[in-house]
């Protein structure tokens, strides 16, 4: 039997070494599911339970690995629930390649069951390449560039091919007129300025004596020379969500995260800088930045769209960071006086004691600020972890001290709800022998979680480390919406919106096979923690938090908290515990010597 269009699709992808698929199936794509039976499931199709997940995993895939992930869906329906994860992939610039099925050629334009005009529903999200192959020798050209265009560009491609053309067989594009042959690679190279930009680099941070550095996830592969150039300048350093495991936060001058879930010491590190030095991040929250005048900047990026784009920067470099930071390195001097870094590091150093204290705010039943805390002293070196959009970000940032090779991400720019468990599962798939860990609210849990748990169960024989922790923070509530609206709109939470109906996840993780527990009060949030990481399989940890924890802003003013405290006073159902948290939270930053710890009280 020669072989047939959805034979070579899958033979070509196996070319490319793509390892795995992520999908749902579905009849749009039953020509290619058939090609995968003869192929002996090579490259490994991964079951989600819905195709939103099939990308968030792939997300997830090509975040903690590195490399080119692909999902698969089925026309119509399965396409459209693609959107999201895809969009989540492209704002995060993040590889993924969607291969989707469409209706037979024949039924085109005939208002079809579903048929859906894909072209023009991916043209967005795909922006970069989106084709739909009507014939065999359009292949294996269209592939190669859908998965090349991905991976040079960081972003999201997809390859549209209707029912009846995988059906067909296969026919190589021949040497002549209007064929377009193709070849199989992603060349590497490596983009460095010109001698001439980076002198005015240097000219600009050798002026400075006061530098700020904000790095994000394009220096992850620039570590030791991001560190060399804190070293000679002597620099803070803040990172950017996405950046989070760019550097280690056992450095001293390490401000943490930057942002509305940043740390004071990132806040007060941009207010009072006169240089900002930025590498690999277009973090988009100018407020968070040096006022405009106040401080000169620098930038380097690897894409030059992306340069000049969040802040007035003097000089803008397009290059690799860490070639780019070796070209600069030697055209810096190293400055003698220490003073602003250490304030930076003495800044910082005491964030770390007001995060223990705030985590040591009793709290009714678990503050979900120890929940996290509690994990930061246990991470082992090689952990990735995911945090979920909503109130469990706030505590991933501003908690966990990432060290050794511990990997980390969210949904930096979508900041899309549902991630968090889908995004371990791809970061197993990427590193089986690595334990993972999931940050995930319960409204996230209940949207998405929960299902993928089944996934998991599927899947988790195949993982040389068993080990996938999910974390609820159960407390009931949308928090960080209800927040959102205290804190800007000065409303009481609206409880038809905002109320979470109660649900036991230990319990219906145990009906899977996985391990579970439920922790009800603050002294067995460590136990919890210690049986989850040392489980035999993966573990759902169900932790009962307290709703009325406010996630306050780093710049937060009393004026902000009064909103919130007085919008509660107007009929919040929550509103006792509510003014009693956000109160006692900002105490222990004011007065260091105010509040207890679990126990003493």
């Amino acid at each position: 039997m020669s072989p047939k269009v959805s034979d070579h699709i899958l033979e070509r992808l196996r070319s490319w070494d793509v390892e795995y698929v992520f999908g749902y199936p579905g009849d749009g794509i039953n020509g290619l599911l058939a090609a995968w039976g003869r192929a002996d499931n090579r490259p490994v199709f991964v079951q989600a339970r819905h195709e939103e997940m099939a990308a968030f995993e792939a997300v997830g895939y090509a975040k903690f690995s590195g490399r080119t992930a692909v999902c698969a869906a089925t026309s119509g329906p399965g396409a459209i629930h693609l959107l999201n994860g895809l969009y989540d992939a492209k704002l995060d610039h993040v590889p993924v390649v969607a291969l989707v099925g469409q209706t037979d050629r024949s039924a085109m334009g005939g208002s079809y069951q579903q048929e859906v005009d894909l072209l023009s529903l991916f043209k967005d999200v795909a922006a970069e390449y989106c084709q739909m192959v009507t014939v065999p020798e359009q292949l294996p050209n269209v592939l190669d560039r859908a998965m090349r265009t991905a991976a040079a560009r960081r972003t999201v491609t997809a390859v549209i091919v209707p029912a009846d053309v995988q059906e067909l067989d296969y026919e190589e594009p021949r040497h002549a007129f209007k064929m377009v042959p193709s070849s199989l690679g992603s060349p590497r190279w490596s983009v460095v300025p010109e001698e001439e930009e980076l002198r005015r680099a240097a000219e600009v941070l050798n002026a400075g004596r006061k530098v700020a550095m904000l790095v994000g996830q394009g220096a992850r592969g620039a570590r030791a020379q991001v560190e060399q150039v804190a070293e000679l300048l002597g620099a803070g350093v803040a990172k950017a969500l996405l950046g989070k495991d760019a550097l280690p936060d056992t450095l001293p001058y390490v401000t943490g995260s930057i942002g509305l879930l940043g740390t004071r010491p990132s806040y007060e590190l941009m207010r009072d800088c006169d240089t900002l030095l930025t590498i690999g991040s277009s973090f988009p929250y100018t407020q968070f930045l040096p006022e405009f005048g106040r401080a000169r900047g620098v930038q380097i990026d690897l894409d030059p769209f992306m340069v000049g784009l969040r802040y007035p920067y003097e000089v803008n470099l397009v290059g690799d960071a860490a070639r780019t930071l070796d070209a600069l390195l030697p055209l810096l001097v190293r400055k003698e006086d220490r003073g602003w870094q250490r304030t930076v590091c003495d800044n910082t150093e005491r964030w770390w004691d007001v995060m223990e204290r705030r985590a040591a705010v009793e709290a009714d039943p678990i503050n979900p600020e120890y929940a996290v805390h509690a994990l930061d002293a246990l991470l082992p070196d090689d952990a990735m972890v995911t945090a979920d959009s909503g109130s469990a970000a706030n505590w991933y940032a501003r908690h966990l001290r990432f060290h050794g090779r511990m990997r980390g991400s969210l949904s930096g720019t979508l900041a899309t709800m549902g991630p968090g468990v889908p995004y371990a599962i791809g970061a197993k798939f990427a590193h089986p022998d690595r334990p993972a860990i999931a940050l995930v609210g319960d409204g996230a849990m209940q949207m998405n979680g929960m299902a993928e748990l089944i996934t998991v169960a599927k899947y988790c024989r195949r993982w040389q480390d068993p080990r996938l922790v999910v974390a609820v923070l159960n407390n009931r509530d949308l928090n960080q919406v209800t927040w959102e609206m205290r804190a800007m709109q000065g409303a009481p939470s609206f409880l038809p919106s905002q109320e979470l109906p109660d649900v036991d996840y230990a319990a219906f993780a145990r009906t899977l096979g996985l391990g579970a527990s439920r922790v009800l009060e603050a002294g067995e949030v460590a136990g919890g923690w210690q049986a989850a990481l040392t489980a035999d399989r993966p573990y759902v940890l169900d932790l009962r938090t307290d709703p009325a924890v406010p996630p306050i802003p780093p710049h937060a003013t009393w004026d902000q908290i009064q909103a919130a405290a007085a919008s509660v006073l107007r009929g919040d159902a929550d509103r006792v515990a509510v003014v009693r948290q956000g109160l006692r939270a900002k105490l222990q930053e004011l007065l260091p010597s105010f509040g207890g710890r679990h126990g003493h009280h």
